[in-house]
């Protein structure tokens, strides 16, 4: 039987991405065939891939895909279990294809996305195809959602910040030229920064509002009683309320917040600035494992306890 060196077992994860662990019984089980190992982890970590099903995938990256005209654009959040395999260069280029497909997809659930013919091989489905790398990388992976957005009338840009851990769209409403194009971007930096919840307040709902009204009374009313100084509660209500509720709105509206890269003007006076005809229609922003439940073990310490050190 032929030996198996830590220099085989570093060649073999390289080339596939797989866990040092399945790299190094691959090996074994081929008796040190890099070929057959390599097929030895397909044919097993498809076999494995349905356990994996329960494990944490909360880490990951965030990516676009825009049409050369500007006009269809999707981002999409694909999930590993370890940062490690998010920058895995196999992961990253499935998740640049996924948001390709996405792009020209008329799905309009998760579900319909995975169950679609794949854009690289239509004889397997997204779902197949996301398998097939699970068992290459040896961890559970997710595609967990999608967002696409065609501009009939104006055009989409996007915006992925740190190495993925962000994705923005911003569809805009004029037309797309080289000012206007920047323009978007420099909008979708802000809400990658300023994490807004709606573009203007037309957009809020009413149950919204009188619940953060009801919120921000009851603590405005608070703070008065336990003043050495309190005013009469009607001024309270009519007058502390909606200033404080005003400013809140401010914050969460794209339109109102203070332009990050201006600190003189607000978004909608930054856009207008570029061009009278231009506005914001809609973003979308995607935060790799945003109100995912995180795995508190690291890879290392993974590694570590599978090799017992």
């Amino acid at each position: 039987m032929a030996t198996i060196t830590a220099s085989m077992v570093k060649d073999l994860r390289e080339t596939t991405g797989a866990g040092m662990m399945d790299c190094k019984k691959a090996l074994t089980e081929t008796d040190g065939d890099m070929e057959k190992a390599v097929v030895w982890l397909r044919e097993n970590g498809l076999a494995k891939a349905a356990k994996k099903e329960s494990r944490i995938a909360a880490e990951g990256i965030c990516a676009a895909f825009v049409t050369d005209d500007y006009k269809t654009a999707a981002v999409v959040e694909v999930n590993s279990e370890t940062d490690f395999v998010a920058k895995n260069e196999k992961f990253q280029e499935f998740v640049a294809k996924v948001a390709k497909q996405a792009a020209s997809t008329d799905a309009a659930c998760i579900d319909c996305f995975l169950a679609e013919p794949w854009c690289e091989d239509p004889s397997i489905s997204v779902k197949e195809a996301q398998a097939n790398l699970v068992a290459v990388i040896g961890e559970k992976l997710s595609i967990r959602r999608f967002e696409k957005i065609t501009a009939e009338d104006g055009f989409v840009v996007s915006y992925i910040h740190n190495g993925g851990k962000l994705g923005i769209l911003v569809q805009m409403k004029g037309e797309a030229n080289d000012a206007t194009v920047e323009c978007a971007k420099n909008i979708a930096m802000q809400v990658c920064a300023m994490k807004p919840a709606y573009v203007r307040k037309e957009e809020i709902s009413a149950d919204f509002i009188a619940s953060e009204t009801d919120i921000i009374t009851k603590e405005a009313l608070k703070e008065n009683a336990e003043s050495a100084k309190p005013k009469p509660e009607n001024i309270v209500i009519e007058r502390i309320v909606p200033g404080r509720l005003d400013k809140e709105l401010k914050e969460i509206c794209l339109v109102d917040q203070i332009y990050v890269k201006d600190q003189e003007k607000k978004v909608a006076a930054y856009v207008a600035s570029v061009s009278k005809d231009l506005d914001i229609v809609k973003f979308v922003r995607f935060e790799t494992g945003e109100g995912m439940e995180k795995r508190e073990e690291n890879f290392a310490e993974e590694v570590a306890k599978q090799m017992g050190m």
